[in-house]
């Protein structure tokens, strides 16, 4: 099977740059693929995709050498067999709470005896021509990474990152923010920023990476500088909105004048 190359950069705490596909696209899905980044995260927690369509979307990003990592709705156990069994090499998991449900997680994610993950996977196998060499590998290429989120998973991120098997602590700011009563429109705030620090300190001193957003060079040179390792760019609505924003505005002042 493919390497989880992403998963060995993060362990040697090499910085790694993806992007959050949210639009249900196969083209797009293909030209990310295609653009040069090291890992690709389908969203499937908030738009309208179906697990035919998560299939298809990893079909087109399979042209690029993009790892895929797939956000699932919930830490459902069958949400991340069918991530998993689609082709995905890691799952990106909301709204966690505790170390117990982490240490679930990472078993979900593997064949026993290290895990409760069930076989039946097609894509990732070749349909069943290379089943052994999934088998042997599927275990240690499986990427895990989890949002940040909730006010409980701050109140329990040392545990949280204790968890064998965790790769990846990527801050979700804006439920973050509403999990604490603020509203993120409004961010910076004192106690968010104070809530990066901690994670960002955990994350140094139990060796998971920790991953942020970044909009725009400037910003990703000092999210580097900060000991970031999962660096996600503008997901690919938003890239859209923005080069859309800045023709039209353009257009309007030019004909303006």
């Amino acid at each position: 099977m493919k390497e989880n190359l992403v998963k060995q950069k993060l362990s040697r705490g090499e910085p790694t740059l993806g992007v959050f596909m949210g639009m249900e696209s196969t083209t797009v899905a293909e030209l990310l693929g295609h653009a040069g980044y090291d890992w690709i995260v389908v969203e499937t927690e908030h738009n309208g995709v179906d697990w035919a369509d998560v299939k298809q979307i990893l079909m087109a990003m399979s042209s690029g050498d993009a790892i895929p990592v797939i956000r699932v709705p919930s830490s459902e156990p069958l949400h991340i067999q069918r991530a998993l069994d689609l082709g995905g090499m890691g799952v990106l998991v909301p709204m966690v709470r505790t170390a117990e449900e982490v240490e679930n997680i990472v078993r979900a994610t593997r064949y026993p005896p290290q895990g409760t993950r069930s076989w039946g996977g097609l894509r990732p196998t070749k349909y069943t021509m290379d089943n052994k060499t999934y088998m042997d590998n599927a275990n240690d290429n499986m990427l895990v990474s989890l949002i940040v989120e909730t006010k409980e998973a701050i109140d329990n991120i040392e545990e949280i990152a204790a968890v064998p098997g965790l790769d990846v602590l990527f801050l979700g700011m804006w439920d973050l923010c509403l999990s604490h009563g603020l509203n993120p429109i409004d961010m910076p705030f004192a106690e968010t920023d104070a809530i990066v620090e901690r994670v960002r300190r955990v994350g140094r001193e139990s060796g998971v990476a920790v991953g942020t957003g970044f909009s725009d060079q400037n910003h990703l040179r000092k999210c580097i500088s900060e000991g970031y390792t999962w660096l996600a760019s503008l997901p690919d609505y938003a890239m859209m909105t923005r080069a859309a924003q800045t023709n039209v505005t353009a257009f309007r002042e030019e004909t303006a004048k």
